[in-house]
């Protein structure tokens, strides 16, 4: 149990998938205007990234590993990811609100980047899936925060030069050095 406590805390804060790893960027700066669909979009993320880590570990373990086709992993994935995107847009009401941003879940790296490193890291079941969630919350935690402080950012005096994505990405940088903080943690 310590173990899934520390790889969930490890995966949500201290290697933080935007933020440490620089994963799934495009819809962290994309969708992050506003806090509703920045929660949103972490929501659908959780959804994607959760089920994709248990589909996949099952997959890579009863398939692809038993035939020996684990060079076909990348594609698989990304076949697995491409349904569930499909899925959360058909049974959720989230495209009205996210438009276009719904289906970059399909070719968000970060999703991609869940399944490939519980493979890597040589996850079972369990882990992949405690992972998977840690992850998807760590992302939801950084893409509500830059929704925070974009909107209070908006009704404030920035210089003309700052204005816009810059100021976006500067705010993305401190807030990838904060998180750095958290590396001490575990």
């Amino acid at each position: 149990m310590k173990e899934l406590l520390l790889i969930a805390i490890g995966s949500a804060l201290v290697n933080n998938v935007v933020l440490s790893q620089f994963l799934g960027i495009c819809p962290f700066l994309g969708v992050s205007k506003r806090v509703e669909t920045s929660a949103g979009m972490g929501a659908a993320v959780i959804f994607v990234i959760t089920i994709a880590s248990a589909v996949a570990s099952l997959i890579y373990d009863h398939i692809l590993v038993r035939f020996g086709m684990e060079y076909l992993q990348t594609i698989v994935f990304i076949l697995v990811i491409a349904a569930l995107v499909q899925f959360v847009e058909n049974m959720v009401s989230l495209y009205q609100s996210l438009g276009v941003y719904l289906p970059l879940i399909t070719t968000n790296c970060a999703v991609l980047g869940v399944a490939l490193t519980n493979v890597q890291k040589t996850y079972n079941f369990v882990e992949s899936v405690v992972n998977g969630v840690g992850i998807a919350v760590g992302f939801t935690i950084a893409i509500v925060l830059l929704a925070g402080v974009r909107e209070r950012i908006e009704y404030n005096d920035v210089p003309y030069n700052f204005q816009g994505s810059p100021i976006t990405l500067i705010t993305a940088g401190l807030m990838s050095i904060a998180f750095f903080g958290f590396s001490g943690l575990i």
